[in-house]
């Protein structure tokens, strides 16, 4: 199947440099756990940047990392991926890193980040590279903006990322929040059912319908809400609409929101509406859940297509 033309995106957000760890047994406190390692790059803007290159999307992305080995090893590899790079070396700060302990059954038994070089950076960082951006932009051209980025930059660039569509991502429950002052310029919210918690103030025991009847009165035009194996609820034109997650083998959870991101967003580049394109979303998630790593090697435009 061929692939439809479709408009660029400007993914802005974090470049972090990857650790997995697969347990060979479930992973116990205060000692070692035999396991396999590897390093891949990350970042919640990065994977799905990866992603798009792979469906047939030009795409950029927009980041910052050290002065250090990680900044020069994830540069030389997201050029050679075929990714169109904007990226701003802070000196004195280590490249976001990010740790994953996973258990036999691939479920996240633990993690942990390093991302001071871009939480702790100034808001007007990368002014200059999204000004630059915009003016070549269209209506037709996608933003996509992760909550990694703080408060105070999200704010900035809200006004900044135009012409076009502006999509977020929440990231994590902690860092949804930094989300809360640009919701009513969303075009599109990517989110699971513990950052709509944050988002709503409502306990993450709330049911999925009332976490989206919470969303709704937030300003959001739409959002996608996932909840693990669970129905997705995605809002488009003022209706909720419900998807069932396809059924497949998981070997590592690692990625499959932004998966689901990433085909999501390529969809809604090649013309399709938000309820048409979340089919595309849940099948690149599927093909995420059964490879190890945030990026399937299978993962392609045709694939999704043919899922």
């Amino acid at each position: 199947m061929t692939s439809p033309h479709s408009s660029s995106v400007i993914a802005i957000g974090a470049i972090h440099y990857d650790t997995i760890a697969h347990a060979s047994e479930p992973i116990r406190p205060e000692t070692s756990t035999p396991s396999r390692l590897s390093a891949k790059p990350g970042g919640v803007a990065t994977n799905i940047a990866r992603a798009l290159v792979r469906l047939d999307v030009r795409t950029h992305l927009v980041g910052t990392v050290g002065d250090d080995g990680p900044a020069d090893m994830l540069s030389r590899q997201l050029h050679q991926e075929g990714l169109v790079l904007h990226v701003l070396a802070r000196p004195g700060f280590a490249t976001g890193q990010y740790l994953a302990l996973h258990n036999p059954a691939g479920d996240l038994a633990a993690a942990c980040v390093d991302d001071s070089v871009l939480s702790e950076a100034p808001e007007d960082l990368f002014d200059a590279i999204v000004e630059q951006l915009a003016a070549g932009a269209s209506e037709e051209t996608i933003w996509f903006l992760d909550a990694n980025l703080p408060a105070a930059m999200l704010a900035r660039l809200a006004g900044l990322a135009r012409p076009g569509r502006l999509i977020a991502n929440a990231v994590s429950d902690a860092k949804a929040i930094r989300l809360r002052g640009v919701l009513d310029e969303l075009d599109c919210l990517m989110l699971n059912r513990g950052e709509a918690a944050t988002l709503t103030g409502l306990s993450r025991e709330a049911s999925s319908e009332d976490l989206a009847a919470a969303l709704m009165q937030t300003g959001l035009k739409s959002f996608v809400l996932t909840s693990a194996a669970a129905d997705v609820l995605v809002l488009e034109g003022g209706k909720l609409h419900r998807f069932a997650p396809l059924k497949t083998q998981i070997v590592d959870v690692t990625g499959a929101g932004d998966a689901l991101t990433a085909g999501t967003v390529a969809a809604l580049s090649k013309g399709y509406g938000l309820t048409e394109a979340l089919p595309f979303g849940l099948s690149a998630a599927a093909l995420t859940l059964r490879c190890t790593g945030a990026l399937a090697d299978e993962l392609t435009w045709d694939a999704l297509a043919d899922f």
